[in-house]
């Protein structure tokens, strides 16, 4: 809707505007929502200026902005338009916050100025009028309005300069003309501008606190990622690597026109969404004990110390009692030399039948040693080994309170029995709770409404199309494709990752071969998959496909 509430004819003045009060009031209506739906603030900031200009027919303007931050506070020039004259393109400079010119004036007093000729200034008043850009444009500013955009609070955060106030909307303004098409703001401009400032200075402050609100969830989600690395270091860089490459997906995805995935778009919003939700769809590990986190082998380190310890204590309980029974037997048996034999000594027979014993014992133990740290390894053993790894549970030894002990008990042999990876049944789903410990985090968030699903987006990433996922174990039908996306790409970083304690990185070529079995069992989606290798997803984290 044009802002001219009336046909133009050759002489127009604000007088007719003012008496037409219902489509005054209603256009000023249009220009508030205008604001309100205006989020960027170089967009915001002319158009606060162009409906200002339309309003009063004024030829042109500025907007300048406090800063109040700077050493010292200063007024930031951020918008100009002119219609009479083509202004060059301005960037954004900063003046000083002073009483010496108009718009430091409106800043620091608040008030507004009404100035029906500014080059008619007595040189009385505390600020004046720089004629500097009218000399270098080859224009006349005659009349001014200056008024403070004051928050709710009153505190003026911005100043709104209006130049020349037309008699005709349509009258290009000369240095010639100037003084004949132009007149005085009226006292009615000044109070609609001002309450149209006021407004523009709250939207203003609303998008500044939305935009103040954002980085501070900005923060929240670097420092909850840090608090997750922190306690997983092996792991570090993987939120953010998953969180490219989803989105990535998720955009390359947008550009699909034909095929099962053509119909599915993201807008900017979701793909916002999308990408905290991948930020943050390990943060529920900070509920999982750090032990079982950086679990490198079957055996904790503590734990492996301990049976260390036991073995060193075996080894000298056996030399012990090697020693013991040879002083035994020589205490009985009296030694009786008799130089006639060939083997002089009755018990040195004895006596290395016991090395040899002791020698079988220790050369088992040392293999015993050799076989646990070959279990203690996160990969899969052969029977043999996991069949010597029970005979532990069957070698007795005496401890320092004369009690047999099994040299390996029966928890640490179920740890070394581990068919796969490093963790048992029980700190396994410690792990796989992190999922749901994540969606109880996410879902006690009041997220806004574009960003309502992040919870749910994250919940899925362990779930498999064919409901082998845990921890629902849902199908595909429940599984948003945000969460299928997600899936593909966590998989894809935990196979190429740099190489981790329990397992080496995996070349491009290899992951994506992986992924395409996946997608064959319908575990992920294929169409995804298809799209994530021909469209080299992986790109985005500098991956080179191998060949």
């Amino acid at each position: 809707m044009t802002l001219t509430p009336h046909t133009i004819g050759d002489e127009l003045s604000l007088t007719q505007f003012q008496d037409n009060q219902e489509q005054l009031v209603e256009e000023l209506v249009e220009i508030g929502v205008a604001l309100s739906a205006t989020q960027d603030l170089g967009t915001l900031l002319n158009l606060i200026l162009s409906k200002s200009r339309e309003i009063t027919w004024s030829d042109a303007g500025s907007v300048f902005l406090i800063d109040r931050e700077a050493d010292p506070p200063c007024l930031w020039f951020k918008t100009a338009q002119n219609d009479s004259c083509a202004t060059p393109t301005l960037l954004e400079f900063s003046i000083p916050l002073s009483y010496e010119s108009l718009v430091g004036y409106v800043a620091l007093s608040g008030e507004t100025l009404n100035i029906s000729d500014a080059y008619t200034l007595t040189g009385e008043e505390t600020y004046q009028f720089n004629r500097s850009l009218d000399d270098n444009l080859g224009y006349r500013t005659r009349s001014v309005l200056v008024v403070p955009m004051q928050n709710i609070q009153g505190q003026v955060i911005g100043v709104l300069q209006l130049i020349n106030r037309k008699t005709n909307p349509r009258i290009k303004i000369t240095p010639e003309n100037a003084t004949v098409v132009t007149q005085a703001y009226s006292p009615s401009e000044e109070r609609i501008l001002r309450s149209l400032a006021s407004q523009a200075a709250v939207i203003l402050e609303r998008n500044h606190l939305l935009d103040s609100i954002e980085n501070l969830f900005e923060g929240f989600v670097t420092a909850s990622i840090q608090a997750i690395e922190a306690r997983d270091p092996t792991t570090s860089g993987h939120s953010e690597r998953v969180a490219a490459l989803t989105v990535y997906l998720a955009e390359r995805l947008n550009g699909v026109s034909s095929g099962p995935l053509h119909n599915v778009v993201f807008s900017d919003r979701q793909l916002q969404e999308i990408r905290y939700a991948a930020l943050l769809h390990d943060f529920g590990k900070v509920a999982v004990p750090e032990t079982i986190l950086n679990k490198e082998k079957k055996i904790f380190p503590e734990q492996l110390e301990i049976i260390r310890q036991r073995f060193a204590l075996v080894r000298r309980t056996l030399e012990m009692d090697c020693t013991q029974a040879k002083l035994d037997y020589a205490l009985k048996h009296p030694h009786r030399h008799d130089s006639g034999e060939e083997d002089p000594c009755d018990h040195c027979a004895y006596f290395r039948e016991l090395d040899q014993t002791l020698a079988r014992q220790l050369h088992l133990l040392d293999d015993y040693w050799q076989i646990l740290e070959q279990a203690n390894e996160p990969k899969v053993l052969e029977e043999e080994p996991l069949a010597r790894l029970k005979d532990m549970t069957q070698f007795f030894y005496r401890g320092i309170d004369g009690q047999a002990y099994p040299l390996l008990t029966v928890p640490e042999l179920e740890q070394l029995m581990i068919r796969r990876g490093s963790l048992t049944q029980k700190e396994r789903q410690m792990i796989e709770s992190h999922v749901t410990y994540t969606y109880k985090f996410l879902s006690r968030i009041p997220w806004t409404d574009h960003l309502k699903d992040v919870p749910i987006i994250a919940y899925g990433h362990h779930e498999r199309l064919n409901g082998g996922g845990y921890p629902r174990g849902i199908g595909q039908a429940e599984i948003p494709i945000q969460t299928q996306m997600l899936a593909i790409a966590d998989i894809y970083d935990a196979l190429t990752a740099s190489d981790r304690p329990y397992k080496k990185s995996l070349p491009v070529s290899r992951a994506l071969s992986i992924l395409r079995q996946e997608a064959a069992d319908f575990k992920v989606n294929s169409d995804l998959v298809q799209l994530f290798e021909q469209q080299q997803i992986f790109r985005i984290l500098g991956h080179i496909l191998d060949q």
